[in-house]
Order: C-alpha cells, then sequence, then structure tokens
C-alpha cells in the first residue's frame, strides 16, 4: 500500500476531492456489513436454522477475520468449522457446512468465468498492463477454479463417500494416525450431512446460491464504489474489472493477500482512474474498509469464543 501510494501521491490532490461524492464512502462501509450479513445469512440457512442469528454473524466474522490473517490460497475454513463447533454443531457436520459453502462460491465462480470471457469480446476487461503472462495466468485461474468446483461437487453431491474415503487415507499418514479414530468418526458425519444436502430440493440450493451470490456482489462492488465516492469512472468496466480482480485475488499466497491485492487493485482499477494521484488513495480507503474493519470486527468475535472456551476450561478445573 505504501509502493502505491508513494508511486502515485502528489501533493495538495485532496484539494480535488468532491464534497458531494464522500458520502459514498458511507454507502461502502454498509455494502460491507452487507456482505457479512448474506455469508451470515447463508451459513444459518445451510446449518437448517440450527444456530441463532447472532451465532451466524460471529462465524461469518471470523471467517473474515481468518481469512485476512492467513493466506488466500488457504482462507478462513478451517478457523469457520472451529466456530461452529463452538457454536454447538458437530464437527462432521460443520465440515460439510464449510465445503457447501465452498462449494457455492465455485459454483459462483463457474458463472462469473463465462460473464468475463464474453465480457472481453466487447470490453478490455484483462488491462494491457499484465501482458500475455497476465493473460495466460487469469486463464490458468479460470480453469483451475472450475476444476475445483467439480471436484467439490462431485464429492459433496455425487460421492459424499468420495471425501470420507480421502480423509481416511490423509489420516492414516503415520503423523497423522494418532487422531485418525476421532476424525474417521467425523467422517462418517461428514459423509451422513452431506448426503443430507444432497436430498435437498432444488429450491434449498437455488436460496443458498443466491446468498452466496449476494455476498459476492457485495464483495465486487467495494472498490467500484469507493472509486466512484472520490472522482466519475467508466462504471460497467470497473464492475467487470473488480470481478477479474477479484477472482485473481484468490491465489494470492501472503495473509490476506497483502501486498498482492493491492498491486492488482492498481493495475486492474487504476488504469479507470482519471487522476493517478487518487489511486493511492483508492487503494488506502478500499483497504481499511474491506480488510482493518474485517480484522477488528473479527477480533471482538474471537474473543468471545476464546473467553468461551477459557470459562469452560476454568469450570472443569474448578470441578
Amino acid at each position: 500500500m505504501g509502493i502505491v501510494i508513494y508511486l502515485t501521491y502528489t501533493p495538495g490532490i485532496l484539494e480535488h476531492l468532491a464534497p458531494k461524492r464522500l458520502p459514498g464512502l458511507v454507502i461502502a462501509i454498509a455494502v460491507t456489513l452487507l456482505k457479512v450479513y448474506f455469508s451470515a445469512a447463508k451459513i444459518r440457512f445451510l446449518a437448517d436454522k440450527a444456530i441463532g442469528k447472532m451465532a451466524s454473524i460471529r462465524i461469518a466474522l471470523t471467517w473474515d477475520f481468518a481469512s485476512a490473517i492467513t493466506p488466500s490460497t488457504i482462507g478462513g475454513a478451517p478457523v469457520a468449522t472451529f466456530a461452529m463447533t463452538r457454536e454447538g454443531i458437530k464437527l462432521g457436520q460443520s465440515s460439510a457446512i464449510v465445503l457447501y459453502g465452498v462449494m457455492l462460491d465455485q459454483f459462483w465462480y463457474a458463472l462469473a468465468v463465462p460473464i468475463l470471457l464474453v465480457s472481453s469480446l466487447f470490453f478490455p476487461v484483462l488491462p494491457e498492463e499484465i501482458g500475455l503472462v497476465g493473460n495466460i495466468t487469469m486463464m490458468l485461474i479460470y480453469a483451475g477454479l472450475l476444476a475445483y468446483g467439480a471436484l467439490l461437487a462431485y464429492g459433496l453431491l455425487v460421492n459424499p463417500a468420495f471425501l470420507k474415503k480421502t480423509i481416511k487415507v490423509i489420516f492414516s499418514w503415520p503423523i497423522l494416525r494418532k487422531y485418525s479414530k476421532k476424525v474417521n468418526q467425523e467422517a462418517e458425519n461428514l459423509e451422513s450431512y452431506s448426503i443430507l444436502l444432497r436430498k435437498k430440493p432444488i429450491s434449498f440450493v437455488l436460496k443458498a446460491f443466491f446468498l452466496s451470490t449476494m455476498s459476492w456482489l457485495c464483495r465486487i462492488a467495494i472498490p467500484v464504489i469507493v472509486i466512484l465516492s472520490l472522482l466519475p469512472g467508466e462504471e460497467i468496466l470497473m464492475v467487470l474489472r473488480s470481478l477479474a480482480m477479484n477472482l485473481a485475488f484468490l491465489v494470492i499466497p501472503t495473509p490476506g493477500g497483502s501486498g498482492g491485492v493491492e498491486g492488482l487493485f492498481a493495475i486492474f482499477l487504476g488504469p479507470l482512474i482519471d487522476r493517478t494521484a487518487f489511486i493511492g488513495l483508492a487503494v488506502f480507503v478500499w483497504r481499511i474498509i474491506t480488510y482493518y474493519i474485517s480484522i477488528g470486527l473479527g477480533i471482538i468475535a474471537m474473543f468471545w469464543y476464546i473467553n468461551e472456551t477459557v470459562s469452560e476450561k476454568l469450570e472443569q478445573v474448578n470441578k
């Protein structure tokens, strides 16, 4: 972020801000909170409303927090699974919910990829600055997302036993064998819940997909709203590039994509910002709203789980 600001900042640039546009930043914050709401609603829906609304919000915030401090390629799914178990959901069921949620995201990617490919016929979706290597990389990302989505769909919707067998094979390794008994039991729960999900009506899948899609649309809209809060721009092209940029974020190996996402923002959306000096400001505001606010709210949610765990341990000691 510092590098982007250093390369683009011009003294006195703040004087060019249009006060009538700045309320858009409030909208960006509201959309960020809306993203959390849709994520929480999806989690609660997949859990058959076995958890309360506040519990689902805590899980969603914890998931975002974990995603912000772990490499993007890992994400916050393991921590989200832990949070669900703290809310009273069995590990096997929580694992299935997380996997099902990830699969819905993959369905969204499967929808997004053809949208980007068709749009590229009419709009310069991929900026010229990324060159041939960048274009090939994006194609590989698209192919990888589709393949991963197909694998998850097969394991959850077609052959749940495949997931159970995979888990048992992994935990048969010597270094993990001591956990195999408990994990194998949870693998049975995972298979059972996957079978239940597979039997759900199409309306269930469509509603869950809708909630997942709305969460992603919020994520895509935020950088566009931030830029338009500073100065006018090409809205349709910004949305398309924000979508392509968010898919590229998924393969950045740093915690929360730090270092990589700022550069991608400058490459994908920077050329659409008329005043180059506003690029660094846009990156700064966008990361504050989407990254640091998520960390702050996530810390609050995580401490709730930590306090609960500590209280339980103290009660056991006192007994």
